[in-house]
């Protein structure tokens, strides 16, 4: 079992911690992107990351200094986002520590896909960004069916803890004898499913940290999940989407 998850866009160092242990399968890759990002100019650079003047001068400079070889950091402890701040990796036992790095996987525009201990350097780059790469109009082409290629050398069965945006890298490249188990996360509200963004990835950073805790080998002890009140929902999911739902946080005030 493979469980996918989506960056951050915020990023931190830290080579501290804990040490990497491999650099990222996808490395001559990134190299070509690297570049083609190095090649442009500050304004095409703040377009492509539609950010404010100080995010773009922050990451101009990290393009210009970047090294993606040397003071490197676990992935898992690089990126700084709602999901990985209640996934906690910080905290997580040996145990739960080598169980993210057998099963869980990181997309990335940059970099293709992650193992938790793989090193990294700050950058910034969304999968949908619109970036040409060689003769690929955008990133979603430049990795082709890599990633899935990937995942499927490790596992046939893959769980989807990633949004609909880095997801897609894989999904459409996947065989239809693959499974591939998304989970959704929503309140109900009179009879309806509200999905939040900010809820969303706590919900997936939650369900990261309890499949770690509990050493969950299988989509089926998945169900157990109970963090943030949410609850499996077996009448609204169905094989391949597995509903949790939650009430919403006023429901008592009413």
């Amino acid at each position: 079992m493979k469980i996918l998850i989506s960056p951050a866009k915020k990023m931190r160092e830290d080579v501290d911690s804990l040490p990497y242990a491999d650099l990222p399968a996808f490395l001559p890759k990134t190299e070509e992107i690297l570049r083609t990002l190095q090649a442009m100019s500050y304004e095409a650079l703040k377009s492509l990351w539609k950010c404010s003047d100080a995010i773009a001068r922050q990451n101009v400079q990290r393009l210009e200094q970047m090294d993606l070889r040397h003071h490197l950091t676990p992935a898992l402890l690089a990126y700084e986002g709602i999901q990985y701040r209640y996934m906690a990796p910080g905290v997580f036992s040996e145990q739960a520590l080598a169980y993210v790095q057998q099963h869980l996987r990181i997309l990335s525009g940059f970099y293709g896909i992650l193992r938790p201990f793989d090193g990294v350097t700050p950058y910034r780059l969304e999968m949908q960004a619109k970036l040409a790469v060689g003769t690929a109009p955008d990133l979603y082409a430049y990795w082709g069916e890599d990633l899935a290629k990937s995942l499927l050398a490790e596992s046939s069965c893959i769980v989807n803890l990633a949004s609909k945006e880095y997801s897609l890298a894989v999904s459409k490249y996947l065989p239809k004898s693959v499974p591939m188990i998304t989970c959704v996360f929503a309140q109900e509200r009179e009879g309806k499913r509200i999905e939040k963004g900010t809820l969303c990835k706590m919900a997936r950073g939650e369900m990261v940290r309890f499949l770690a805790e509990n050493q969950i080998d299988t989509p089926e002890e998945m169900r157990h999940f109970t963090g943030l009140g949410f609850h499996f929902d077996k009448e609204q999911s169905q094989e391949n989407t597995f509903v949790f739902l939650t009430e919403p946080a006023d429901r008592n005030q009413r």
